[in-house]
């Protein structure tokens, strides 16, 4: 497969597309999917699109914030998910789907689809994506771009491979641990020029969830 897919209609546009990773248990009401919630809502405020893998936990959570804030929503599906888990489907805010036969073609995709990446709290899937994002930009086969770690937990991950030194300061430094959505927008903005709309398009306060461990 291709490294560098088509342009979804928003890059055509000039907006920015995050891509966000997370885990797919989380469901209404927890924490975990209030905060992917929220901030699915405050990067469609900022002026970007979001992408995920489009299906439930996270993925859907970033995705209907971002649909109810106006932002466009692309989903990226896999065949070989939905054969593994019959009983999940793209969640019904993806406006735009992008499909794939296995999951390497579509974990691929996402990371060069991205103009920057969020990692939420996860499991074994989130995991292989953030190190597959990490280990591409440290090796240069995709262009550097942000790639955020929202929650305080993983700074404890990433302790035990700093105080082995099996990571190089440069390699961390690829990395931006981010404590909260807000922190996490503010430095995306920065780093890719999105637009901020005036205070009037704000997130939900009542979305403001400020549990970020991993």
């Amino acid at each position: 497969m291709s490294q560098r897919p088509r342009k979804t209609r928003e890059q055509q546009d000039g907006r920015p597309v995050i891509v966000v990773f997370g885990g797919s248990a989380p469901v209404a009401g927890d924490p975990a999917y209030e905060e992917a919630r929220y901030l699915g809502q405050a990067l469609a405020r900022a002026g970007f699109a979001v992408a995920s893998g489009g299906y439930i936990g996270v993925m859907e959570a970033v995705s209907r914030g971002a649909s109810e804030a106006g932002g466009h929503v692309i989903g990226v599906t896999c065949q070989a998910i939905e054969a593994w888990r019959p009983e999940v489907t793209p969640n019904r805010w993806v406006a735009e789907e992008v499909r794939f036969a296995t999951l390497q073609e579509r974990m691929r995709y996402m990371l060069v689809l991205g103009d920057g990446i969020v990692a939420c709290r996860g499991s074994i899937g989130t995991l292989s994506e953030v190190a597959m994002a990490w280990a591409m930009l440290q090796v240069g086969e995709i262009p550097p771009k942000p790639l955020v770690l929202l929650g305080e937990g993983w700074s404890a991950f990433l302790e035990a491979f700093r105080a082995a030194s099996y990571v190089r300061p440069e390699d961390l430094a690829l990395l931006h641990l981010s404590p909260t959505v807000e922190e996490t927008v503010t430095f995306l903005v920065k780093a890719l020029g999105a637009e901020r709309p005036d205070a009037r398009s704000s997130p939900d306060p009542a979305l403001n969830v400020k549990d970020s461990t991993v």
